[in-house]
């Protein structure tokens, strides 16, 4: 099933990041010999070193390998579950969006949204008229033109490089200066 060459180290290695353990026999051999360790001892784990390397060599290559098939598999279904699920989900909200109730819900929402419209332009331009008929008030003017007294005895107190409000003993008869309120 698998056309796998266990002769070949560099067959089916799929990264770099696979490579970070050694698979060269000849660099085990001249490493030299850990202090404390007689040549039966070296000797074995070197041969243990060597099986080992080449035991990853194999696992590599069958990893290779099994990732080839799971592609092929993959290609032979089609598409994935997701795919299908999204595909359904589209599907039925096509299905949902031709549909008679659809339709209706949207002409009235499209309808009431229309005339939430113009019933707000109205009442914005009723409050709007209100408020200008409120400021041409006569209640409303005095109330401006008080307001304008406090502001330019505020601003005339600063702009006469003091930062405190003019005492009531200060500003006497004086007639105060014409500004505009706003």
């Amino acid at each position: 099933m698998f056309d796998i060459n266990l002769n070949s180290p560099n067959k089916g290695l799929l990264s770099d990041s696979m490579t970070d353990v050694p698979v060269d026999t000849a660099v085990a051999a001249q490493t030299p010999a850990v202090e404390g360790l007689t040549e039966a001892e070296e000797e074995e784990l070197r041969a243990e070193l060597m099986k080992v390397e080449e035991e990853i060599v194999t696992l590599r290559q069958v990893l290779a390998a099994k990732e080839r098939r799971c592609g092929e598999l993959r290609r032979k279904l089609g598409p994935s579950a997701s795919e299908g699920l999204r595909q359904s989900l589209s599907r039925s909200w096509r299905d949902v969006q031709v549909s008679s109730a659809y339709k209706r819900t949207q002409e009235t929402l499209s309808q009431a949204g229309q005339k939430t419209s113009a019933a707000l332009s109205t009442v914005g331009s009723a409050i709007s008229r209100k408020l200008g008929d409120m400021r041409n008030s006569a209640t409303f003017k005095s109330l401006e033109d008080r307001v304008g007294t406090i502001k330019s005895k505020v601003v005339g107190g600063r702009e006469n490089g003091s930062d405190s409000f003019p005492s009531p003993t200060e500003s006497g008869d004086k007639p105060l200066p014409d500004h505009a309120p706003f």
